[in-house]
């Protein structure tokens, strides 16, 4: 059966100098600076394959700097954040009003950025028939009333992808008693590659196939990857990178960091790096969309057989 599937192509023809987000304050007095010292940051878990990699690259280019990240759920992160345990976080929202009161409270001053859109993958086993959803169906899985029976995965109960698919999917409906939480993102493409009946909500770097040498977007295939209806162009869709830059993908969701610096030290040096050149374009190979550069883009059809 022969289909063709719309397909945008993404050329980077220009990418924006690094934002150098920095303070007026000296930095005699702190042991930290851009490019050398010690500290420790909090990051979404969902994110972790493109966040490891962009340490990689950090660290290559600055070897006195020493950054460790902890991979949490999106709300120990926050947790860390006014703690002070983190002194910046890695996550998909910015701070709400009520949190940036508290920022004043604390004498706490943010400066937060997006920096990169990703889609949230809906995966099935490999012998599953479910491969094309719409909401409906969708939310009927979620809650347990599907005229198939499913067991639905999340990598964590307070993470991001959770808060996500409340709010934009089930939007005050509850999740049903067939929903459980793994203990990672990883875990849930292991679950679900196992059991036939299984659903998985994952980060897209989770199933994005590492060894795709045309950088297309290829996906592992130890599970199937859903097509989710759009309900505005009625396409079905897959987390392609073309589909997470338009928005047409139905689940999208977008990192931040948030900076709690007064000064120009090493967490806003990372920032800085996250938000620059080479930031920006391990975000592009590791198939996210990256918001802070300039891209070209194009149509093209790809026929599968």
């Amino acid at each position: 059966m022969r289909f063709f599937m719309r397909w945008i192509r993404f050329v980077v023809f220009f990418l924006s100098g690094s934002l150098l987000l920095t303070s007026c304050n000296d930095t005699a007095n702190h042991p930290d600076t851009l490019t050398k010292g010690v500290i420790d940051i909090s990051a979404d878990e969902t994110f972790q394959p493109v966040i490891e990699e962009q340490q990689r690259v950090f660290d290559s280019s600055w070897p006195d700097a020493k950054i460790t990240i902890h991979y949490k759920s999106e709300s120990e992160c926050f947790k860390d954040y006014f703690e002070n345990k983190a002194r910046i976080i890695l996550v998909t929202r910015d701070l709400s009003k009520p949190e940036k009161e508290l920022c004043t409270q604390k004498n706490i001053y943010p400066s937060a950025l997006p920096l990169a859109r990703e889609g949230i993958a809906v995966i099935v086993n490999n012998e599953s028939v479910d491969t094309i959803m719409d909401f409906q169906e969708l939310k009927g899985i979620l809650t347990g009333v599907y005229k198939t029976k499913h067991t639905v995965v999340f990598d964590n109960q307070s993470s991001s992808t959770v808060r996500y698919i409340v709010d934009s999917v089930l939007k005050g409906d509850s999740l049903g008693k067939n929903v459980f939480a793994a203990k990672g993102n990883q875990q849930v493409v292991d679950y679900v590659m196992k059991n036939p009946d299984a659903v998985g909500f994952v980060g897209l770097g989770y199933v994005s196939d590492s060894n795709d040498p045309g950088n297309t977007g290829a996906f592992v295939k130890t599970i199937k990857v859903v097509h989710l209806l759009n309900e505005t162009t009625k396409e079905f869709l897959q987390p392609y990178q073309a589909y997470i830059a338009l928005k047409t993908y139905p689940l999208t969701q977008t990192l931040y960091y948030i900076n709690r610096e007064s000064y120009p030290g090493l967490g806003t040096g990372f920032a800085n790096f996250l938000a620059g050149q080479r930031g920006q374009l391990v975000f592009f190979h590791s198939h996210l969309f990256p918001i802070r550069s300039e891209m070209v883009i194009r149509d093209a059809e790809i026929n599968n057989k």
